[in-house]
């Protein structure tokens, strides 16, 4: 079996950009999690919050061969120096892509003094920790989409913060 990069989002709106670029269909045989995947890259779309994401990793991980892990989407920020749009790598220093510090929580915050880091997420910590078991090129990467809002952006919106980005972080694939 050959391995494959996976990509990991909670929401679909989060990866649809990759979707469209590789072309992919969704694998309708998984009942649980968005999939899609060809011969190199596996998408799964897991929904947002821990179980979700350590359900559907462990799926993944149970099913393919992985040889770097991808995790992919939006984030609260409390700096509002720092633009919408702006994409960091939490876990590694990455030339050309800035780093910060991110926290992960099981309900939406929106009390700027709750949080010790730059960035706010639900899924990022449980992708740490499920990926590091099976495999050692592991990426977290998030787009800054709101300032601690507690209502998730519009679905279009985030489909164009995730377009800009990709040109920043394709070269991981």
């Amino acid at each position: 079996m050959n391995k494959k990069v996976l990509i990991h989002s909670a929401l679909l709106c989060e990866c649809q950009t990759l979707i469209n670029y590789f072309k992919l269909k969704q694998d309708k045989s998984c009942k649980n999690f968005k999939l899609y995947h060809n011969n190199q890259i596996i998408i799964i779309v897991s929904g947002i919050g821990k179980k979700n994401t350590i359900n559907a990793l462990n799926f993944i991980f149970e099913n393919f061969e992985i040889s770097k892990a991808i995790n992919i989407g939006i984030a609260g920020c409390k700096d509002k120096n720092i633009d919408i749009g702006t994409l960091f790598c939490i876990n590694q220093k990455l030339k050309g892509i800035a780093n910060t510090s991110l926290t992960t929580v099981d309900e939406p915050l929106n009390d700027i003094n709750k949080l010790k880091t730059t960035l706010v997420d639900m899924e990022a910590s449980y992708f740490q920790e499920v990926c590091n078991k099976y495999c050692e090129k592991i990426y977290i990467l998030k787009v800054v989409s709101d300032y601690l809002d507690t209502n998730i952006p519009k679905k279009s919106f985030i489909i164009e913060l995730m377009q800009k980005s990709f040109k920043e972080w394709k070269k991981l694939l």
